[in-house]
């Protein structure tokens, strides 16, 4: 797997936190922030609108609109998986 490098600013009071944390685990906080950017993007894959929209990104400006204008309007008990059914093509 290759390995780039990602260069970004935070609050330096941000820095000194994760550097604090991270030395009680005895981890470098590159992990750290590796470990929560995993964790985060986990939890934005199981929103509903990452769910919908994923597999869209060819879609256009209106298309779009459409999409977040109909997921919008869902309740909570429309946005629950009640089955699920896979096909292969």
């Amino acid at each position: 797997m290759a390995v780039k490098a990602l260069n970004f600013k935070m609050e330096e009071s941000d820095i000194i936190e994760m550097k604090k944390v991270a030395s009680v685990f005895h981890m470098t906080v590159t992990d750290v922030v590796k470990e929560a950017v995993s964790e985060y993007l986990a939890k934005m894959k199981r929103d509903p609108f990452y769910r919908i929209t994923a597999n869209v990104a060819d879609a256009s400006a209106d298309e779009s609109a459409e999409i977040l204008g109909a997921i919008e309007e869902l309740s909570d008990d429309d946005l629950s998986v009640v089955s699920v059914r896979r096909f292969n093509v």
